[in-house]
Formats: structure tokens, C-alpha cells, sequence
């Protein structure tokens, strides 16, 4: 099974095709260049949009839940005896749900093309079939405790962790899960059941579309999942950790979005150091590489918890970030 959480963004240019020349040079490889950013978007959009608007999902079954239902939300075509089904791109018609979709700005650079310099505005596609009775919901810089399956347009299920949930940060899996999250309020009581599970109730509900540059684009991942396919998340959003510090420098991670773009993997501050480059600020305890922990460069409560920044020297640059400070 791939684990979502185990996949990180890197840079592949396609297969090498080989052939044998009349010559004395030997094999040569032809490296086959990434498709056009822009040109991938706009087929991704394309396939989600035709599959929204020509699948529906169990919502009778949500409506009027039978005894045995195990509240998992399903896909099927709007066809033969379906043919009436309200599709998933006209379910906010139904009571209490909802589906909408939201703008994310992708660049080259974001999905590991270093040879270009295209800006597009991909859509992500949210539906929440049961919302969550949470007063808030996860950032992308938060832990998050769910459950999972993730598959294809087609169906064919590549990921899924279903028989228990499993906690992991929002911005340590593709960028599409994160960002799609923040839709999902999570639920409220944890039962234990005494033989090491547990039991969550009045959780969200729903599933994530993305466009493959908010997932892997073009990077080999496994044999289930093409280059730049977009895919479907189903989800159950348990609960998750408000302000998580993932690298415990005494600020929430969702506070070191320098550039709020709702990206953390693109904000770094000591970048020119050639160790730190690969170090992102909310896994960094230092985040401007001056031998001083961020927690001491920042203003703390008296239980320990962020307060504010400091600029000692009145430049406008935050301690923590500011290497003369």
C-alpha cells in the first residue's frame, strides 16, 4: 500500500527511450520534456468537471440512513436505472450539503518543472456530504486524524487506510489533500473500545477533487497512478490538533505561511545555506540560521504558547527571521 503521507514532490522528466545506432556511440537516451502546466490543467478540469457532472453519490442513503449504513459515502454513473440521480456537481441542491470549488495558484516551480515559468489558477473541488459539529476546521499546518481512500477518476483505489484512521500533518501529504481539508469541520466525542481502537462521532463527511498539479503531476509514484492524473480522496475527518507546532519553535506552523498562499513547503528563510535549503521554516527550529533557536527570538505566554513576534532592531524583519537580530 503507498502512504499518502510518504510521498514528496520531485522533479522527473519521463522514461528514457533507448536505441542501438549503426555507430560506435552506444545507447542513446531521449528525454521526453513535461507537458505545458498549463495545457495539463486545463485537461484536468476538463475530466473532474465531466465526472462530477455524470456521477451522484449515496445521498439517500444519507438522507435516510438505513440500520446497517456505515455512513461511507460511494460513486456511481448517472445512467440506467440512475438516470434520475442528482449529480455530484448539482448536489448543494440536496439539504445540507455542500460542494463548491476553490481557486489555488500553481507555478512550475511548485510542481518540480524547473524549466519553466507558467502561473495557471487550478481548481480544487470540495464536497461535504455530513459536516462536522467542530467549532473549527484544520489548517493546512495542522494535524489531522482521519480516514482515507484515495483512487482515480476511474475508480481504481491507490491509497486507502479505512480500518482505522491515522494522524498526519496537512502539509506533509500532496497539496490538494491540505488545502481540501480546510472544508471539513471534524467530529466531537473519541470513544475507546477497549482493544486499542477507537470510535469517533459527528465527523465530516465528503471527498476531495484535485487536479494532478495539486497532487503528483508528473512524478512516479506507483504503477496505479498515471502521470498527471487527477484523483478522488474520500474522507472522514475525525479530529485534528489546532495550531500544531511541527517543529516546536513556539510558533503555529500555519503562522510560518510567509507568503500566504496556503503553501508551507514553499517558505524558507535560510534557503542559502545548502543543508538548511532543504528545510522548510515550519520543520526548521531555526528558521533564519543564525545559531539562535526561533524560540528565543519570539515573545512567549506564561504557559509557553505563541504571543508575538519581536524586531529588536526595528527593521521590519522579525527576529526569528532576520539574521542580524
Amino acid at each position: 500500500m503507498m502512504k499518502l503521507k510518504n510521498i514528496c514532490l520531485v522533479v522527473w522528466l519521463a522514461a528514457a527511450a533507448w536505441s542501438c545506432g549503426d555507430d560506435d556511440e552506444g545507447p542513446q537516451a531521449q528525454v521526453i520534456p513535461p507537458r505545458l502546466l498549463s495545457e495539463v490543467a486545463v485537461d484536468n478540469d476538463t475530466e473532474i468537471v465531466a465526472f462530477l457532472k455524470s456521477h451522484f453519490y449515496n445521498y439517500e442513503e444519507f438522507q435516510s440512513p438505513p440500520a446497517d449504513f456505515d455512513f461511507r459515502i460511494r460513486f456511481d454513473t448517472i445512467s440506467g436505472d440512475n438516470s434520475d440521480k442528482i449529480s455530484i456537481f448539482d448536489s448543494s441542491q440536496l439539504n445540507a450539503v455542500e460542494f463548491g470549488s476553490e481557486t489555488i495558484t500553481v507555478t512550475s516551480a511548485d510542481v518540480g518543472v524547473v524549466s519553466g515559468d507558467e502561473v495557471v489558477n487550478s481548481k480544487l473541488y470540495y464536497l461535504v456530504v455530513r459536516q462536522g459539529v467542530s467549532e473549527s476546521v484544520p489548517t493546512i499546518g495542522d494535524n489531522s486524524i482521519l480516514r482515507y481512500e484515495g483512487s482515480l477518476l476511474n475508480g481504481q483505489v491507490f491509497d486507502s487506510q479505512v480500518s482505522q484512521p491515522v494522524k498526519f500533518n496537512l502539509s506533509q501529504v500532496v497539496r490538494g489533500f491540505g488545502n481540501g481539508m480546510e472544508y471539513f469541520k471534524t467530529g466531537s466525542a473519541v470513544i475507546e473500545n477497549g482493544d486499542g481502537t477507537f470510535t469517533y462521532e459527528d465527523y465530516g463527511i465528503g471527498a476531495i477533487f484535485m487536479p494532478s498539479e495539486l497532487a503528483y503531476f508528473n512524478t512516479p509514484t506507483s504503477n496505479l497512478i498515471p502521470i498527471y492524473a487527477p484523483l478522488v480522496f474520500k474522507i472522514d475527518a475525525y479530529s485534528f490538533e489546532p495550531n500544531t507546532d511541527t517543529d516546536q519553535d513556539g510558533i503555529p506552523s500555519i503562522l510560518e505561511d510567509l507568503n500566504m498562499d496556503g503553501n508551507l513547503n514553499n517558505d524558507n528563510t535560510d534557503s542559502a545555506d545548502e543543508v538548511q535549503a532543504t528545510i522548510v521554516n515550519y520543520r526548521d527550529a531555526d528558521d533564519d540560521n543564525d545559531g539562535i533557536p526561533t524560540i528565543e527570538e519570539i515573545n512567549l505566554n506564561a504557559d509557553g504558547t505563541f504571543l508575538s513576534f519581536k524586531d529588536t532592531d526595528g527593521d521590519g524583519i522579525s527576529d526569528h527571521l532576520d539574521i542580524d537580530s
